[in-house]
């Protein structure tokens, strides 16, 4: 039986740039949590900015199941990128971080220079951003997998992002 190929190429200059941009270029994604109750995955999706060194973050509602999930148990997975218009979806480039949940509580400090930052981005947020219920969560990614498209998989490390 002959040796398995590894599909995972090594990872260049290329593949952390379009990584990288699929990061900045998100203002949406797949967040993937554990459930309290069963510890069965749950996936929502969620608006997704970046803080202003460049990590993942969302702002969250305590009345949110995932909110509550990441606050049971902070590992997370979030993808990131969208199909185009047309073509097969699956040829699209994506990244799915792997990390860990970090709340950024309303009221603190912390939280206004996070809101006056998402706002810039997410000017719709305006409608909600005050209440006392939402929260920020960021991303503290230990992982990454980047599908370039059909055939172009890479592992990278959160230096590889930008982010170590």
């Amino acid at each position: 039986m002959p040796d398995k190929i590894n599909p995972i190429r090594d990872t260049d200059a290329k593949a952390r740039d379009l990584a990288r941009g699929l990061i900045a270029g998100a203002r949406f994604g797949a967040l993937a949590a554990l459930d309290p109750a069963t510890g069965a995955p749950v996936v929502t999706r969620i608006a997704v900015g970046l803080d202003p060194a460049g990590h993942p973050l969302t702002l969250v509602s305590e009345l949110s199941h995932h909110t509550r999930a990441l606050e049971a148990d902070a590992r997370c997975s979030l993808l990131l990128g969208e199909p185009g218009p047309k073509g097969d979806p699956l040829t699209h480039p994506r990244i799915t971080l792997q990390a860990t949940a970090a709340f950024t509580r309303h009221g603190t400090p912390d939280y206004a220079v996070l809101r006056d930052h998402y706002l810039q981005t997410h000017p719709k947020a305006q409608l909600y951003i005050d209440f006392t219920d939402f929260h920020f969560a960021r991303f503290q990614v230990s992982g990454a997998a980047l599908n370039g498209g059909f055939g172009k998989a890479y592992t990278l490390t959160p230096a590889d992002l930008g982010l170590g």
